[in-house]
């Protein structure tokens, strides 16, 4: 198991998926931030003027683990096939509509937390028999057999949707971001990829990177 700053990945999941974890401190959320609107349209204009393929990579991710990614679709997959149809990046708040936005442009799956309602470390892993969460704004997310993150109170993100327990508000301050990127994505690409990631973290939503680290 490697791990770092409480965050670890778990022997069964370390050759499938690398995971690339910003902590994110101070961060100030509103519920429509206006900075975002010019950039989101710019952003939806270019995917679909020039759309990108969808990640093979992160769809063999899927497959590894046994799941059909056509049925069951990685969050950046979902993003960009609403895009392609005419959709815009659903506006949630502006740490969240960040990060969307961030997984449409990279093709990779992210999870955001809310790291006030976490409790103790993180273990990213393969969900265990009859492990579930109620979702966000949906019913209970089953993770046995597919990659998911837990920790002391069980499970609460996978790549394809995230816990209502843990899920980011106006309310929240401090932050984990986690990027389910393919064990194939080399580190030198998740650091430009949290270089992106922090630099329209801190025009948005403002606060600063605590800490980071690529698995």
């Amino acid at each position: 198991m490697s791990e770092a700053y409480g965050f670890a990945v778990a022997a069964d999941v370390a050759d499938i998926v690398r995971a690339a974890v910003l902590w994110w401190d101070g961060a100030t959320v509103e519920e429509h931030a206006a900075a975002l609107d010019a950039l989101l349209a710019d952003a939806e204009a270019r995917v679909r003027h020039l759309p990108p393929e969808e990640s093979a990579a992160v769809r063999t991710m899927y497959k590894r683990i046994g799941l059909d990614p056509t049925k069951t679709r990685p969050s950046n997959e979902a993003l960009l096939r609403r895009i392609r149809k005419g959709g815009s990046i659903p506006r949630i708040n502006g740490m969240v509509d960040v990060i969307n936005w961030c997984s449409v442009e990279f093709q990779l799956p992210y999870g955001l937390y809310d790291r006030r309602r976490m409790h103790g470390a993180v273990t990213l892993r393969l969900g265990r028999d009859n492990e579930s969460y109620p979702g966000i704004r949906k019913d209970d997310v089953h993770v046995a057999g597919r990659i998911t993150v837990v920790d002391d109170d069980g499970p609460f993100g996978n790549p394809t949707s995230d816990s209502a327990r843990t899920m980011v508000t106006t309310d929240t301050h401090d932050a984990l971001v986690v990027v389910y990127a393919p064990a194939a994505v080399d580190a030198a690409r998740l650091r430009q990829v949290l270089d992106v990631t922090a630099e329209r973290l801190a025009h948005v939503c403002g606060g600063a990177e605590a800490a980071r680290w690529i698995a």
